[in-house]
C-alpha cells in the first residue's frame, strides 16, 4: 500500500470532516475549498477551480510524454436530513452526505497524497472533483466549461459505493451500468371558477386524473433491457387548498427512466404526446420542463479492462454484477463517456449497511484504502 497507517488515519478524519459540513449541488464552495487547501501538500503541478461552478481538478504530470487518465469523483450532498448519532454527523439541518461523496472525495486525495509522494513517470493523472452529481447537472457543466479542453483525457475511472452488495466486493461491467432519467414537470393551466358554478370555468382536472395513469402506463417496468420504460409519478397538486374554488391550475411531476438514452427520446416523445392529447380537448394551456436529467452511464471495455487487472492484482474480489448491474438508479458519469473510454465500478459497503439516501447512511472508511489501491494500481500500470 502506499500510504501509512498514520496517512489513513489523518484522511479518515479529513472525511469525517467532509461529512459534517455538506453542501447540497451547486452550492460546494467551501467543500471545494476544503479539497483545494487539502491538495496543497501534494504540491499538484495545475490546480483548476470553477470548473461547471464549484469543480476542482488537480493535475500530475510524468517526466515523460504519455497519456491522461482522470479519476472523478462528486462534491455535493444531499438535501436530507441526518438522523444517525455518529460523532460526525452532519452539522448542516436538512443536509448530508448521505450517498458517500464524502468517502469518494476522500480516495481521491489518498491518490494525490500518492501521486506528491512519487510522480507518474509519464502521462498526467487526473483528480477531478466534481459538483452537482446528484441533480445530473454537474458533469455536462464540467464539459462544457471551457478550462475542460486542457484537460483531455485518454481514460476515465470512477467508482460508487454499494450497499447491499457484500463489503470489499466489486462489480464491474462493460456496458450499461446506470439508467438514464429525467424529471419531467407537467404545468396546466385553465381558469378559475367558483366551486357552485364549476362550468364557468375551465378545470384541468379530468386531464390530472387521466395523465396520472395514463403516464403511468407508458413504463413496462421490465427487465433491464433496451426496451425497458419506467414512469413513476413523484407529486400532483391540483387547485388551492378551498372548498369554494373550482381549480384552474394544476401540476404533475413525473420521472421518466429508461436504460439507454435512445429509448429516452421515444419515451419523452410519448409522453409528450399523451400530454398534448388529453390537454388540447379541455382547452388548458401547457408548459412541459425537464429537471434532473441524467444520460445513460455504460461503461467501455478498455477502461473496464485496465480496472479488473488492478482488482486482480490488489486481491480486490469482483464479479460482473449479476442480479446488480445494471441498475436502474441514475449517474451523470456516463457524459464522461462521450469524450473517452470511461468506466465506473461499484465496491460493495455491506449486504447490510444503510442504503443509499437513507437518513442513516454513512460511508464505511474501510473503503478508503481499496478504493485508492485499485485506482492507483490502474494508473501505475499505464503511467508508471
Amino acid at each position: 500500500m502506499f500510504l501509512i497507517d498514520l496517512e489513513l488515519q489523518a484522511l479518515v478524519a479529513f472525511r469525517r470532516e467532509l461529512h459534517r459540513r455538506p453542501e447540497v449541488s451547486g452550492e460546494e464552495r467551501e467543500t471545494a475549498e476544503t479539497i483545494v487547501a487539502a491538495l496543497a501538500d501534494t504540491r499538484p503541478d495545475v490546480v483548476m477551480t470553477g470548473l461547471g461552478g464549484h469543480g476542482v481538478a488537480a493535475i500530475y504530470e510524468g517526466r515523460e510524454p504519455g497519456p491522461t487518465i482522470m479519476v472523478r469523483a462528486e462534491l455535493d450532498g444531499l438535501p436530507i436530513e441526518e438522523i444517525s448519532q455518529i460523532a460526525h454527523r452532519s452539522e448542516i439541518n436538512g443536509k448530508g452526505h448521505l450517498c458517500g461523496h464524502d468517502g469518494h472525495m476522500t480516495i481521491l486525495m489518498a491518490l494525490a497524497k500518492g501521486f506528491g509522494q512519487k510522480r507518474p513517470a509519464r502521462g498526467r493523472a487526473i483528480l477531478m472533483f466534481q459538483p452537482a452529481e446528484e441533480n445530473g447537472a454537474g458533469a455536462a457543466a464540467v464539459l462544457a466549461d471551457p478550462k475542460f479542453a486542457a484537460i483531455k483525457p485518454d481514460l476515465v475511472y470512477s467508482l460508487h459505493n454499494f450497499p447491499g452488495l457484500s463489503f470489499g466486493h466489486a462489480a464491474l461491467r462493460t456496458g450499461p451500468v446506470n439508467c438514464a432519467s429525467r424529471g419531467m414537470r407537467i404545468s396546466l393551466s385553465g381558469k378559475t371558477a367558483h366551486a357552485s358554478t364549476p362550468e364557468d370555468g375551465i378545470a384541468p382536472t379530468f386531464a390530472v386524473s387521466a395523465l396520472l395513469s395514463g403516464l403511468t402506463a407508458l413504463g413496462n417496468n421490465g427487465p433491464l433491457d433496451e426496451d425497458y420504460t419506467l414512469v413513476t409519478v413523484t407529486h400532483a397538486r391540483l387547485g388551492e387548498a378551498a372548498f369554494g374554488i373550482s381549480p384552474g391550475y394544476a401540476e404533475i411531476w413525473a420521472t421518466l427512466r429508461t436504460l439507454t438514452d435512445e429509448r429516452m427520446a421515444d419515451l419523452v416523445a410519448r409522453a409528450e404526446a399523451l400530454v398534448a392529447k388529453e390537454t388540447e380537448a379541455a382547452g388548458l394551456k401547457v408548459t412541459i420542463g425537464y429537471e434532473d436529467v441524467f444520460h445513460q452511464c455504460s461503461n467501455a471495455e478498455a477502461a473496464v479492462i485496465a480496472l479488473e487487472r488492478a482488482m486482480d492484482e490488489e486481491g480486490v474480489s469482483h464479479d460482473h454484477g449479476e442480479g446488480v448491474l445494471p441498475m436502474k438508479g441514475s449517474e451523470d458519469f456516463g457524459l464522461f463517456g462521450r469524450v473517452a473510454p470511461a468506466a465506473m465500478f461499484f465496491l460493495g459497503a455491506g449486504e447490510n449497511h444503510a442504503r443509499l439516501h437513507n437518513p442513516d447512511y454513512d460511508f464505511p472508511d474501510e473503503l478508503i484504502s481499496m478504493g485508492a489501491r485499485v485506482f492507483m494500481r490502474a494508473i501505475r500500470n499505464e503511467l508508471g
